[in-house]
Protein backbone atom coordinates (compact mmCIF):
# COMPACT_ATOMS: atom_id res chain seq x y z
CA UNK A 1 0.00 0.00 0.00
CA UNK A 2 1.47 3.59 -0.92
CA UNK A 3 0.21 6.62 0.64
CA UNK A 4 -0.21 9.62 -1.36
CA UNK A 5 -1.27 13.45 -0.66
CA UNK A 6 -2.84 15.01 -3.38
CA UNK A 7 -3.33 18.84 -3.51
CA UNK A 8 -3.92 21.32 -6.60
CA UNK A 9 -4.23 25.09 -7.58
CA UNK A 10 -2.07 26.50 -4.78
CA UNK A 11 -2.36 30.08 -6.39
CA UNK A 12 1.06 31.08 -3.99
CA UNK A 13 0.08 35.32 -4.16
CA UNK A 14 -3.56 35.66 -4.91
CA UNK A 15 -5.93 37.47 -3.20
CA UNK A 16 -3.62 40.34 -2.00
CA UNK A 17 -6.63 42.50 -2.21
CA UNK A 18 -8.84 41.20 0.77
CA UNK A 19 -5.65 41.80 2.89
CA UNK A 20 -3.69 43.65 4.64
CA UNK A 21 0.24 44.44 5.26
CA UNK A 22 1.41 42.65 8.49
CA UNK A 23 3.51 44.88 10.20
CA UNK A 24 5.78 42.55 11.93
CA UNK A 25 6.62 40.94 8.32
CA UNK A 26 6.02 43.46 5.84
CA UNK A 27 4.26 40.70 3.84
CA UNK A 28 0.39 40.91 2.47
CA UNK A 29 -1.68 38.59 5.33
CA UNK A 30 -3.44 37.00 2.77
CA UNK A 31 0.06 35.46 1.43
CA UNK A 32 0.28 34.35 4.79
CA UNK A 33 -2.83 32.92 4.95
CA UNK A 34 -1.64 30.89 1.49
CA UNK A 35 1.60 29.81 3.27
CA UNK A 36 0.03 28.79 6.60
CA UNK A 37 -2.50 26.58 4.50
CA UNK A 38 0.50 24.55 2.12
CA UNK A 39 2.53 24.64 5.52
CA UNK A 40 -0.48 22.30 7.48
CA UNK A 41 -0.48 19.97 4.26
CA UNK A 42 3.16 19.64 4.08
CA UNK A 43 2.66 19.00 7.92
CA UNK A 44 0.55 16.01 7.17
CA UNK A 45 2.31 14.33 4.54
CA UNK A 46 5.43 14.55 6.76
CA UNK A 47 3.30 13.22 10.23
CA UNK A 48 0.95 10.90 8.44
CA UNK A 49 3.92 8.95 6.45
CA UNK A 50 3.16 10.05 2.97
CA UNK A 51 5.10 8.65 -0.03
CA UNK A 52 4.60 10.48 -2.50
CA UNK A 53 3.38 14.36 -2.91
CA UNK A 54 1.43 15.13 -6.08
CA UNK A 55 0.76 18.74 -7.10
CA UNK A 56 -2.63 19.00 -9.51
CA UNK A 57 -0.51 22.56 -11.13
CA UNK A 58 -1.33 26.53 -10.86
CA UNK A 59 1.49 26.93 -8.23
CA UNK A 60 1.02 30.74 -8.49
CA UNK A 61 -1.31 33.30 -10.20
CA UNK A 62 1.36 33.55 -13.51
CA UNK A 63 3.87 32.41 -14.64
CA UNK A 64 6.10 35.49 -13.12
CA UNK A 65 5.73 35.36 -9.65
CA UNK A 66 7.65 38.03 -7.50
CA UNK A 67 10.40 36.54 -5.60
CA UNK A 68 9.27 36.66 -1.76
CA UNK A 69 6.02 34.30 -3.28
CA UNK A 70 8.81 32.02 -4.89
CA UNK A 71 10.64 31.34 -2.15
CA UNK A 72 7.49 31.04 0.23
CA UNK A 73 6.39 28.40 -1.83
CA UNK A 74 9.60 26.71 -2.58
CA UNK A 75 10.56 26.70 1.47
CA UNK A 76 7.59 24.51 2.01
CA UNK A 77 8.16 21.73 -0.82
CA UNK A 78 12.10 22.14 0.53
CA UNK A 79 10.36 20.33 4.00
CA UNK A 80 9.18 17.09 1.37
CA UNK A 81 13.03 17.10 0.09
CA UNK A 82 14.59 17.01 3.13
CA UNK A 83 12.27 13.96 4.46
CA UNK A 84 12.89 12.65 1.23
CA UNK A 85 9.54 12.12 0.16
CA UNK A 86 9.42 12.22 -4.25
CA UNK A 87 6.95 14.95 -5.33
CA UNK A 88 5.26 15.42 -8.62
CA UNK A 89 4.85 18.99 -9.10
CA UNK A 90 2.36 19.33 -12.18
CA UNK A 91 2.08 22.19 -14.53
CA UNK A 92 -1.13 24.01 -14.80
CA UNK A 93 -2.31 27.21 -17.00
CA UNK A 94 -1.37 29.83 -14.66
CA UNK A 95 2.56 28.03 -14.72
CA UNK A 96 3.12 28.43 -18.35
CA UNK A 97 4.77 31.63 -20.51
CA UNK A 98 2.75 32.93 -23.16
CA UNK A 99 0.17 29.98 -23.30
CA UNK A 100 2.46 27.67 -23.44
CA UNK A 101 5.42 29.35 -25.38
CA UNK A 102 9.08 30.00 -23.41
CA UNK A 103 8.46 27.38 -20.60
CA UNK A 104 7.03 27.22 -17.14
CA UNK A 105 7.63 28.68 -13.93
CA UNK A 106 7.84 25.73 -12.23
CA UNK A 107 10.38 24.37 -14.63
CA UNK A 108 13.28 25.40 -12.46
CA UNK A 109 13.31 22.44 -9.77
CA UNK A 110 14.54 20.61 -12.85
CA UNK A 111 16.51 22.93 -14.24
CA UNK A 112 18.23 23.13 -10.59
CA UNK A 113 18.02 19.07 -10.20
CA UNK A 114 15.88 19.16 -6.72
CA UNK A 115 16.23 15.61 -5.21
CA UNK A 116 13.01 13.93 -5.40
CA UNK A 117 11.08 16.50 -7.74
CA UNK A 118 9.47 15.62 -10.67
CA UNK A 119 8.29 18.74 -13.11
CA UNK A 120 5.23 17.51 -15.18
CA UNK A 121 5.67 20.16 -17.78
CA UNK A 122 4.86 17.67 -21.17
CA UNK A 123 2.50 14.27 -21.72
CA UNK A 124 4.79 11.32 -20.52
CA UNK A 125 5.48 8.63 -17.88
CA UNK A 126 7.18 8.80 -14.99
CA UNK A 127 8.48 5.75 -12.71
CA UNK A 128 9.14 7.02 -9.47
CA UNK A 129 10.30 4.83 -6.64
CA UNK A 130 8.81 5.31 -3.36
CA UNK A 131 9.30 3.70 0.62
CA UNK A 132 6.78 1.39 -0.40
CA UNK A 133 7.35 0.35 -4.35
CA UNK A 134 6.86 2.06 -7.61
CA UNK A 135 4.42 4.45 -9.02
CA UNK A 136 3.39 5.24 -12.16
CA UNK A 137 2.20 8.85 -12.85
CA UNK A 138 1.23 10.18 -16.07
CA UNK A 139 1.81 13.65 -16.36
CA UNK A 140 -0.71 15.51 -18.65
CA UNK A 141 -0.14 19.21 -18.04
CA UNK A 142 -2.69 22.17 -19.18
CA UNK A 143 -2.96 21.58 -23.10
CA UNK A 144 -3.08 25.03 -25.65
CA UNK A 145 -3.69 23.87 -29.33
CA UNK A 146 -0.12 24.65 -29.68
CA UNK A 147 0.79 21.67 -27.72
CA UNK A 148 -0.27 19.26 -30.15
CA UNK A 149 -1.01 21.49 -33.62
CA UNK A 150 0.82 23.62 -35.87
CA UNK A 151 -0.45 26.88 -36.52
CA UNK A 152 -0.71 25.78 -40.15
CA UNK A 153 -2.94 22.88 -39.06
CA UNK A 154 -5.55 25.46 -37.39
CA UNK A 155 -6.17 28.09 -39.73
CA UNK A 156 -9.01 28.42 -40.75
CA UNK A 157 -10.84 26.06 -38.57
CA UNK A 158 -13.45 26.78 -36.44
CA UNK A 159 -13.08 26.51 -32.66
CA UNK A 160 -15.08 23.04 -32.17
CA UNK A 161 -13.39 21.75 -35.18
CA UNK A 162 -10.13 22.92 -33.15
CA UNK A 163 -11.06 21.02 -30.00
CA UNK A 164 -12.09 17.89 -31.93
CA UNK A 165 -9.21 17.59 -33.91
CA UNK A 166 -6.88 18.24 -30.07
CA UNK A 167 -9.06 15.71 -28.63
CA UNK A 168 -8.17 13.18 -30.94
CA UNK A 169 -4.55 13.98 -31.20
CA UNK A 170 -4.39 13.75 -27.37
CA UNK A 171 -5.80 10.53 -27.80
CA UNK A 172 -3.36 8.95 -30.05
CA UNK A 173 -0.82 10.15 -26.98
CA UNK A 174 -2.58 9.09 -24.04
CA UNK A 175 -2.82 5.86 -25.93
CA UNK A 176 0.67 5.34 -26.63
CA UNK A 177 1.73 6.42 -22.57
CA UNK A 178 -1.03 3.65 -21.69
CA UNK A 179 0.58 1.18 -24.07
CA UNK A 180 4.10 1.29 -22.58
CA UNK A 181 2.57 0.98 -18.67
CA UNK A 182 3.67 -1.65 -16.35
CA UNK A 183 0.37 -3.30 -15.56
CA UNK A 184 2.20 -4.44 -12.50
CA UNK A 185 2.53 -1.40 -11.13
CA UNK A 186 -0.13 0.98 -9.49
CA UNK A 187 -0.68 4.24 -12.05
CA UNK A 188 -1.78 7.78 -11.64
CA UNK A 189 -3.06 9.97 -13.96
CA UNK A 190 -2.07 13.44 -12.95
CA UNK A 191 -3.29 15.98 -15.46
CA UNK A 192 -4.49 19.87 -14.97
CA UNK A 193 -7.35 19.93 -17.06
CA UNK A 194 -11.28 20.80 -17.37
CA UNK A 195 -13.34 17.68 -17.67
CA UNK A 196 -16.32 18.00 -19.51
CA UNK A 197 -18.60 17.14 -16.75
CA UNK A 198 -16.93 19.34 -14.05
CA UNK A 199 -18.72 22.40 -11.59
CA UNK A 200 -16.84 25.03 -12.00
CA UNK A 201 -15.56 27.05 -9.07
CA UNK A 202 -13.38 30.32 -9.40
CA UNK A 203 -11.41 29.32 -11.87
CA UNK A 204 -13.90 30.44 -14.78
CA UNK A 205 -12.71 33.94 -13.81
CA UNK A 206 -9.10 33.01 -13.48
CA UNK A 207 -8.64 31.58 -16.86
CA UNK A 208 -5.24 32.03 -18.61
CA UNK A 209 -5.90 31.54 -22.31
CA UNK A 210 -8.75 28.94 -23.77
CA UNK A 211 -8.87 25.73 -22.79
CA UNK A 212 -10.50 22.64 -24.09
CA UNK A 213 -13.01 20.15 -22.29
CA UNK A 214 -11.23 16.52 -21.98
CA UNK A 215 -14.05 13.69 -22.14
CA UNK A 216 -14.45 12.15 -18.89
CA UNK A 217 -14.60 8.30 -21.08
CA UNK A 218 -10.90 9.68 -21.28
CA UNK A 219 -9.85 9.67 -18.17
CA UNK A 220 -11.94 6.80 -16.31
CA UNK A 221 -10.37 3.93 -17.52
CA UNK A 222 -9.22 0.74 -16.14
CA UNK A 223 -5.83 1.07 -16.66
CA UNK A 224 -5.86 3.87 -14.23
CA UNK A 225 -6.07 3.30 -10.45
CA UNK A 226 -6.39 6.91 -9.40
CA UNK A 227 -6.61 9.86 -11.57
CA UNK A 228 -5.77 13.03 -9.68
CA UNK A 229 -6.96 16.39 -11.39
CA UNK A 230 -6.59 20.45 -10.77
CA UNK A 231 -7.99 23.14 -12.25
CA UNK A 232 -11.06 22.88 -10.63
CA UNK A 233 -11.46 24.77 -7.12
CA UNK A 234 -14.31 22.99 -5.98
CA UNK A 235 -13.51 19.59 -4.39
CA UNK A 236 -15.50 16.44 -6.85
CA UNK A 237 -15.45 13.00 -7.87
CA UNK A 238 -16.58 12.94 -11.17
CA UNK A 239 -16.49 9.60 -11.39
CA UNK A 240 -19.82 7.94 -9.49
CA UNK A 241 -18.04 4.61 -9.72
CA UNK A 242 -15.41 5.57 -8.52
CA UNK A 243 -13.45 2.82 -10.54
CA UNK A 244 -11.07 4.40 -10.93
CA UNK A 245 -11.41 7.94 -8.38
CA UNK A 246 -11.55 10.73 -10.88
CA UNK A 247 -10.45 13.39 -8.11
CA UNK A 248 -10.59 17.27 -8.40
CA UNK A 249 -9.36 17.96 -4.70
CA UNK A 250 -10.11 21.65 -5.04
CA UNK A 251 -7.55 24.84 -4.15
CA UNK A 252 -6.24 24.90 -0.83
CA UNK A 253 -6.93 28.35 0.03
CA UNK A 254 -10.44 30.66 -0.80
CA UNK A 255 -9.09 32.99 -4.17
CA UNK A 256 -12.29 35.35 -3.97
CA UNK A 257 -15.96 35.58 -2.56
CA UNK A 258 -17.18 33.33 -5.52
CA UNK A 259 -16.04 30.17 -3.34
CA UNK A 260 -17.15 31.56 -0.17
CA UNK A 261 -19.38 28.30 0.89
CA UNK A 262 -16.88 26.01 -0.44
CA UNK A 263 -14.94 23.80 1.53
CA UNK A 264 -11.16 23.87 0.93
CA UNK A 265 -8.68 21.02 0.93
CA UNK A 266 -6.49 17.89 0.22
CA UNK A 267 -7.23 14.17 -0.33
CA UNK A 268 -4.96 11.79 0.97
CA UNK A 269 -4.58 8.25 -0.75
CA UNK A 270 -3.86 4.53 -0.64
CA UNK A 271 -2.72 2.68 -3.75
CA UNK A 272 -2.28 -0.46 -4.70
CA UNK A 273 -3.01 -1.96 -7.96
CA UNK A 274 -6.32 -1.88 -8.78
CA UNK A 275 -7.37 -0.53 -6.11
CA UNK A 276 -7.31 3.66 -4.40
CA UNK A 277 -9.31 4.15 -1.22
CA UNK A 278 -9.48 8.25 -1.23
CA UNK A 279 -10.23 10.41 1.61
CA UNK A 280 -10.86 14.22 1.58
CA UNK A 281 -9.13 16.21 4.06
CA UNK A 282 -10.62 19.76 5.15
CA UNK A 283 -8.26 22.63 5.65
CA UNK A 284 -8.70 25.34 8.58
CA UNK A 285 -9.08 28.64 5.86
CA UNK A 286 -9.78 31.98 6.22
CA UNK A 287 -13.43 32.24 6.48
CA UNK A 288 -15.48 35.29 4.11
CA UNK A 289 -18.67 36.05 4.21
CA UNK A 290 -21.17 38.36 2.26
CA UNK A 291 -23.78 40.07 4.04
CA UNK A 292 -25.85 41.48 1.45
CA UNK A 293 -29.56 43.44 2.22
CA UNK A 294 -32.13 45.36 0.64
CA UNK A 295 -32.96 48.58 3.43
CA UNK A 296 -35.24 50.45 0.69
CA UNK A 297 -38.36 49.80 2.06
CA UNK A 298 -36.73 50.45 6.14
CA UNK A 299 -37.82 53.20 7.94
CA UNK A 300 -34.79 53.09 9.98
CA UNK A 301 -31.91 51.65 7.03
CA UNK A 302 -29.23 52.17 9.53
CA UNK A 303 -30.99 49.85 12.25
CA UNK A 304 -32.00 46.86 9.27
CA UNK A 305 -27.97 46.78 8.35
CA UNK A 306 -26.52 46.09 11.68
CA UNK A 307 -29.45 43.82 12.40
CA UNK A 308 -27.80 41.75 9.35
CA UNK A 309 -24.49 42.32 10.38
CA UNK A 310 -25.14 41.21 14.03
CA UNK A 311 -26.32 37.80 12.26
CA UNK A 312 -22.31 36.92 11.26
CA UNK A 313 -19.48 35.98 13.57
CA UNK A 314 -16.85 38.12 11.40
CA UNK A 315 -14.29 38.02 14.06
CA UNK A 316 -10.82 37.68 11.56
CA UNK A 317 -13.45 36.99 8.58
CA UNK A 318 -13.46 38.70 5.21
CA UNK A 319 -16.44 40.60 4.71
CA UNK A 320 -18.47 42.06 1.69
CA UNK A 321 -21.26 43.92 2.84
CA UNK A 322 -23.56 45.01 -0.09
CA UNK A 323 -26.90 46.96 0.69
CA UNK A 324 -29.11 48.73 -1.17
CA UNK A 325 -31.30 51.63 -0.43
CA UNK A 326 -32.76 54.79 -2.47
CA UNK A 327 -31.44 58.28 -2.68
CA UNK A 328 -33.25 59.79 -0.12
CA UNK A 329 -31.91 57.45 2.28
CA UNK A 330 -28.62 57.94 2.05
CA UNK A 331 -28.06 60.91 4.48
CA UNK A 332 -30.04 58.18 7.20
CA UNK A 333 -26.99 55.98 6.91
CA UNK A 334 -23.60 56.94 9.74
CA UNK A 335 -20.64 55.10 7.60
CA UNK A 336 -18.41 55.71 10.86
CA UNK A 337 -20.41 53.75 12.76
CA UNK A 338 -20.71 51.30 10.06
CA UNK A 339 -16.87 51.23 9.95
CA UNK A 340 -16.54 50.50 13.68
CA UNK A 341 -18.83 47.96 13.97
CA UNK A 342 -17.00 46.05 10.98
CA UNK A 343 -13.61 46.70 12.33
CA UNK A 344 -13.09 43.24 14.27
CA UNK A 345 -13.23 41.69 10.80
CA UNK A 346 -9.82 40.75 9.03
CA UNK A 347 -11.11 43.11 6.10
CA UNK A 348 -14.05 44.41 4.61
CA UNK A 349 -15.55 46.71 1.73
CA UNK A 350 -18.79 48.28 2.05
CA UNK A 351 -20.64 48.60 -0.85
CA UNK A 352 -24.47 50.10 -1.01
CA UNK A 353 -26.52 50.06 -4.02
CA UNK A 354 -28.64 52.45 -4.94
CA UNK A 355 -32.53 51.09 -6.06
CA UNK A 356 -33.78 52.35 -9.55
CA UNK A 357 -36.37 54.73 -8.82
CA UNK A 358 -38.13 53.47 -12.27
CA UNK A 359 -37.45 50.01 -10.69
CA UNK A 360 -41.40 48.96 -9.20
CA UNK A 361 -43.15 46.53 -9.29
CA UNK A 362 -46.28 45.79 -11.53
CA UNK A 363 -49.90 46.75 -10.82
CA UNK A 364 -51.70 43.72 -10.74
CA UNK A 365 -54.72 45.30 -11.83
CA UNK A 366 -53.11 46.09 -15.31
CA UNK A 367 -51.61 42.33 -16.11
CA UNK A 368 -52.81 41.19 -19.62
CA UNK A 369 -55.31 38.55 -18.34
CA UNK A 370 -57.96 41.36 -17.17
CA UNK A 371 -60.03 43.63 -19.62
CA UNK A 372 -59.63 47.41 -18.50
CA UNK A 373 -60.75 50.38 -20.39
CA UNK A 374 -57.93 52.70 -21.12
CA UNK A 375 -59.03 55.65 -19.11
CA UNK A 376 -59.56 53.51 -16.17
CA UNK A 377 -55.98 51.41 -16.98
CA UNK A 378 -54.04 55.02 -17.04
CA UNK A 379 -55.95 55.85 -13.45
CA UNK A 380 -55.05 52.97 -11.93
CA UNK A 381 -51.35 53.00 -13.05
CA UNK A 382 -51.24 56.56 -11.87
CA UNK A 383 -52.98 55.80 -8.44
CA UNK A 384 -49.82 53.87 -8.11
CA UNK A 385 -47.61 56.34 -8.76
CA UNK A 386 -46.78 58.69 -6.05
CA UNK A 387 -44.15 60.72 -8.45
CA UNK A 388 -46.58 61.60 -10.96
CA UNK A 389 -49.39 63.00 -8.05
CA UNK A 390 -49.04 66.29 -9.53
CA UNK A 391 -49.44 65.92 -13.19
CA UNK A 392 -52.23 62.98 -12.91
CA UNK A 393 -54.94 65.37 -13.61
CA UNK A 394 -53.24 67.14 -16.28
CA UNK A 395 -52.18 63.39 -18.16
CA UNK A 396 -55.80 62.43 -18.00
CA UNK A 397 -57.61 64.94 -19.35
CA UNK A 398 -54.92 64.79 -22.39
CA UNK A 399 -56.02 61.21 -22.60
CA UNK A 400 -59.71 61.98 -22.55
CA UNK A 401 -59.10 64.10 -25.82
CA UNK A 402 -57.33 61.76 -27.88
CA UNK A 403 -59.71 58.98 -27.13
CA UNK A 404 -62.83 61.35 -27.63
CA UNK A 405 -60.74 62.38 -31.52
CA UNK A 406 -60.35 58.90 -32.05
CA UNK A 407 -63.77 57.81 -31.89
CA UNK A 408 -65.07 60.39 -34.49
CA UNK A 409 -62.60 58.95 -36.80
CA UNK A 410 -61.19 62.31 -37.66
CA UNK A 411 -58.94 64.55 -36.23
CA UNK A 412 -58.52 68.02 -36.93
CA UNK A 413 -54.57 69.04 -37.97
CA UNK A 414 -54.81 71.61 -35.32
CA UNK A 415 -56.48 69.26 -32.74
CA UNK A 416 -53.26 66.73 -33.23
CA UNK A 417 -50.85 69.58 -32.93
CA UNK A 418 -52.28 71.06 -29.78
CA UNK A 419 -52.86 67.08 -28.29
CA UNK A 420 -49.44 66.60 -29.07
CA UNK A 421 -48.03 69.93 -27.46
CA UNK A 422 -49.93 69.01 -24.89
CA UNK A 423 -48.50 65.36 -24.45
CA UNK A 424 -45.15 66.87 -24.84
CA UNK A 425 -45.03 69.06 -22.36
CA UNK A 426 -46.60 67.04 -19.62
CA UNK A 427 -43.58 64.85 -20.61
CA UNK A 428 -41.56 67.46 -19.81
CA UNK A 429 -43.18 68.52 -16.61
CA UNK A 430 -42.64 64.85 -15.90
CA UNK A 431 -38.98 64.80 -16.73
CA UNK A 432 -38.65 67.49 -14.28
CA UNK A 433 -40.48 66.24 -11.64
CA UNK A 434 -38.38 63.04 -11.38
CA UNK A 435 -35.06 65.01 -11.37
CA UNK A 436 -36.19 67.20 -8.17
CA UNK A 437 -36.58 63.52 -6.69
CA UNK A 438 -33.91 62.40 -7.08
Amino acid sequence: MIKILHLADIHMGSGFSHGRINPDTGLNTRLEDFVKTLSHCIDQALTQGVDLVIFGGDAFPDATPPPYVQEAFAGQFRRLVDAQIPTVLLVGNHDQHSQGQGGASLCIYRTLGVPGIVVGDTLTTHRIQTRNGFVQVITLPWLTRSTLMTRQETEGLSLSEVHQLLIERLQVVLEAEIRRLDPNIPTILLGHLMADNASLGAERFLAVGKGFLIPLSMLARPCFDYVALGHVHRHQNLNKSNNPPVVYPGSIERVDFSEEKEDKGYVMVELERGSAKWEFCPLPVRIFHTIEVDVSKAEDPQAAIVKAIAKYNIQDAVIRLIYKLRSEQLDLIDNAALHKLLAPAHTYTIQPELVSQLARPRVPELSASNSIDPIEALRTYLNNREDLKDIATSMLEAAHKLLAADEENWIEPSSVEENTNQINQIKLDNTEHQLRLL
